[in-house]
């Protein structure tokens, strides 16, 4: 059995125009950092793409997850696209990079990542699904579906090696200390949803087959922890194996065809449809969104990336993205109003705070009158 482990490290470090899209050069300065980081023999494969205003930076290797010196290469590959984007005076330029200094690996410095290291099968298809302008809470649903959901995965029924369950890692991303559960479904899915529906708070970071067989891995890096201000949203990274005892892609992929509410979008501050789009359509342009998420498929052979496919540009999602553009037009209705607005706790983490501290000093015991002062309802006023 081969033994390979898939890394997936994402960060914003500058867009064209705004939050739009990665340039062109940046990409470029990726790939030239993965090629030679293959001929040091650092990694076995990589493929570099973006998802909005994100760089993604997808490798295969054998060294493990946490590896220093695969996440140093992530790290460096970022401070040179950092470099050249200050130079540019490109929008947002090192947004994601929250610290001066290496320290072993990026968890807690900026940029989000999601491995997992797998036996590799007889074929190995997976999917890599990034997310813009939104929160790792965006994969509770559509992982529940994947794995747990037989109206979504029709092999949780009919095939025999799906049918003992998935066990799902769920972390409370709010503690200052990582903290997880694990969950085994079919048994405990009414315990499961009690957490991960609150997906502000509970975010599911792995999943495994009753077995033990590693199948799903997502970043639940948060910013505002790490930089103790808002500075963006985390736009999420997950890898998802599929088929051969597993769900099939196209399992996987329904669990997207919904385009489910979101927390993020603009100011990340709103909540939006989370709209599944191929790669040439992968930047935020209406009120810096709506959120949307690509996926991308490889099979692994070897410690290689073969592919890969661009799996939402199908025609069959379209009526997915027409009915995620008209939620996001009916959100966008709301304008400053909840529910398209987050709640006040979500807002709590955002830029808003800032603007209501000038009017907590103003608020008075007693109503104000028709000439703008309060009333003096005091005997003394009769």
């Amino acid at each position: 059995m081969v033994e390979t482990t898939i890394t997936a490290i994402k960060a914003d470090i500058g867009s064209l125009a705004g939050h739009v899209v990665v340039p062109d050069f940046i990409l470029e300065i990726a790939r030239k950092s993965l090629k030679e980081a293959v001929e040091k023999k650092i990694i076995n494969d990589f493929y570099v793409t973006h998802a909005g205003d994100d760089l993604e930076l997808i490798m295969t290797h054998s060294k493990g997850e946490d590896n220093e010196d695969v996440h140093k290469l992530a790290w460096d590959t970022f401070m040179k696209g950092t470099e050249k984007a200050r130079e540019l005076k490109i929008y947002a330029a090192g947004q994601d990079i929250l610290s001066d200094t290496f320290s072993g690996n990026v968890k807690g410095m900026g940029p989000g990542s999601a491995e997992m290291t797998i036996e590799e099968r007889k074929s190995e298809p997976i999917g890599i699904f990034c997310a813009d302008k939104t929160e790792p809470g965006c994969f509770n649903l559509p992982l529940f579906r994947m794995y747990a959901d037989p109206f979504n995965t029709a092999g949780l029924i009919i095939d025999p090696n799906l049918h003992d369950g998935f066990r799902f890692v769920v972390q409370d991303i709010k503690k200052e200390v990582p903290c997880f559960i694990e969950m085994k479904c079919p048994e405990e899915m009414y315990d499961l949803l009690a957490l991960i529906g609150s997906t502000g708070t509970y975010t599911i970071r792995k999943v495994y087959r009753a077995d033990g067989l590693i199948t799903a891995a997502v970043s639940t890096d948060k910013l505002h922890k790490i930089a103790g201000k808002y500075v963006g949203k985390d736009d999420p990274v997950a890898i998802v194996r599929a088929h051969s005892g597993l769900p099939a892609m196209g399992e996987v992929l329904e669990a997207f065809s919904l385009p489910h509410l979101v927390s993020g979008w603009m100011r990340g501050s709103h909540a939006g449809p989370l709209m599944p789009v191929g790669l040439k359509d992968s930047r935020c342009t209406r009120f810096d969104g709506p959120p949307r998420v690509i996926g991308l498929g490889f099979q692994v052979s070897n410690g290689r990336l073969i592919g890969p496919i661009d799996m939402f540009e199908d025609v069959a999602f379209d009526i997915s993205r027409q009915r995620a553009m008209e939620i996001a037009d009916y959100l966008r209705r709301h304008g400053p109003f909840m529910p398209h607005r987050l709640h006040d706790m979500d807002m709590e983490y955002t830029t808003l705070p800032g603007v209501l501290t000038k009017c907590e000093a103003r608020f008075v015991e007693e109503e104000p009158s028709s000439e703008g002062k309060a009333r003096d309802t005091s005997e003394s006023a009769e």
